[in-house]
């Protein structure tokens, strides 16, 4: 029997511009810049996680900016629509007017009663804050532009968008033991048996065709393996469902896992640990180019290759 993960560990996603990209998910949306590597895979690209004060799992979007020309995805089947962060409630009126001044288009609407503003970023990846006066496991960032009272307070939920519900709904019922909560205007929600911060899954159907991957689009959804002996069950789990796990790999900040669900999503399954200070102090988070250790020898060379950024700019008023 497979374990049950507590819910999302961080997002992925593939942006353009780089400093579009860090402006906008510290400067607009209030997240600290907690880490700045390269893509493992793919040294010439930067790869920016952005979380709470402490980069905590269950708060981190990370993305690949991709600066050549004609890398934008399409949106489709296959993958996230959306990735929503939780907010009090009280802090509806805030954010409403902080992305107004921004001149961000939102959208607001009320779903399985709670108040969900829609918007999407630079690249046009849909993001939602949703007012939920839940349990959070956010570490507010005490130097951020935003007052601590209203920042974001991890992931609330991610939407997912699949030809039919039947082949996802199977894994994360079976296999990542979430459980069916509601179901209202062609959405059906699940949230994972341990409940908590981050526990929810929305699926929707779609029309559109299967997504291709690029600039825009979300690369992959990571949930949370308490350890690595954990993920060789959720490795073992994967396979008796009949997907094709990966063998467990190093990503410094945290060992993975992948596999493709059958309705196109690429699932990680992620350990809480070691984390970003890993090679960083935690008040010094974000403020160099980190490498894994492999990759130190290649370091000048790396620097070279790598797009102009300056880091992010932060207006820390609170205004």
């Amino acid at each position: 029997m497979s374990p049950n993960t507590p819910g999302l560990h961080h997002v992925t996603a593939i942006a353009g511009d780089p400093q579009d990209n860090a402006d906008f998910y510290v400067g607009t949306l209030g997240l600290r810049f907690v880490k700045k590597t390269v893509n493992h895979d793919d040294t010439g690209t930067y790869h920016f996680y952005f979380g709470d004060g402490e980069g905590s799992p269950g708060t981190n979007i990370t993305f690949f900016p991709w600066t050549d020309q004609g890398r934008e995805g399409q949106f489709g089947a296959g993958q996230t629509q959306t990735t929503a962060y939780a907010i009090p409630a009280e802090s509806v009126d805030y954010w409403r007017d902080r992305l107004e001044s921004e001149g961000i288009d939102i959208e607001e609407t009320e779903r399985f009663d709670e108040t969900v503003l829609r918007f999407a970023d630079p690249d046009g990846i849909g993001l939602e804050l949703v007012a939920a006066d839940a349990e959070t496991a956010a570490t507010p960032w005490e130097d951020g532009p935003v007052p601590t009272e209203h920042q974001l307070r991890g992931f609330y939920n991610v939407t997912l968008a699949v030809d039919e519900f039947g082949p996802t709904e199977t894994i994360l019922t079976d296999v990542l033991g979430y459980e069916l909560e509601a179901e209202a205007d062609g959405r059906r929600r699940y949230r994972s048996a341990t409940g908590g911060p981050g526990s929810i899954v929305d699926l929707v159907e779609t029309d559109a065709g299967r997504g291709r991957m690029g600039v825009g689009t979300v690369h992959h959804v990571a949930f949370v393996a308490e350890s690595v002996a954990e993920q060789e069950r959720w490795r073992e789990a994967y396979a008796d469902a009949g997907l094709s796990p990966s063998a467990v790999i190093d990503r410094k900040y945290f060992q993975s896992i992948y596999t493709r669900e059958p309705g196109g999503v690429l699932f990680e399954m992620a350990t809480t640990g070691p984390g970003f200070t890993e090679d960083e102090p935690l008040d010094e988070l974000g403020e160099r180019l980190t490498l894994p250790e492999r990759l130190e020898n290649e370091r000048e060379e790396i620097e070279a290759q790598l797009p102009d950024f300056d880091g992010p700019t932060v207006d820390a008023s609170g205004e």
